[in-house]
């Protein structure tokens, strides 16, 4: 088995003490593996999680909407209006207001999003 942690080290290589009095080595191995994880990692489930396109396109300024989709209402959006958006909300750094991979993925996959219009564009 693994030995017992007393101190684990932070990311300014501070050693900071362990709240346990090392008795326990599966408490420290823990500790030691939550002090090291990305972050922001757990904080959004996987599938539960996920906004729809409707969903997350409500969260999109307005002006960015109408700007995007001008003239093309009626129809799905494409991936490239999508994309607009994402670009936009980068340069003016919203990086919260933008969807994550598995959100985008999701859309394509689920037909919510077209990646391209086969037919002729409804007016």
């Amino acid at each position: 088995m693994l030995s017992c942690f007393y101190l684990l080290q932070s990311k300014e290589d501070n050693f900071i003490p362990s709240r346990r009095d090392g008795t326990n080595s599966k408490i420290a191995l823990l500790e030691l593996i939550f002090m090291t994880l990305p972050k922001g990692h757990g904080q959004r489930p996987s599938t539960s999680g996920k906004r729809s396109f409707e969903d997350w396109w409500r969260t999109v300024p307005e002006d960015l909407r109408q700007k995007s989709r001008k003239g093309d209402e009626a129809n799905k959006p494409l991936l490239n209006q999508v994309n607009y958006v994402l670009l936009h909300l980068h340069l003016a750094g919203k990086h919260d207001a933008k969807p994550t991979h598995e959100e985008l993925k999701d859309w394509l996959h689920s037909g919510q999003v077209d990646v391209l219009r086969m037919g002729a564009a409804k007016k």
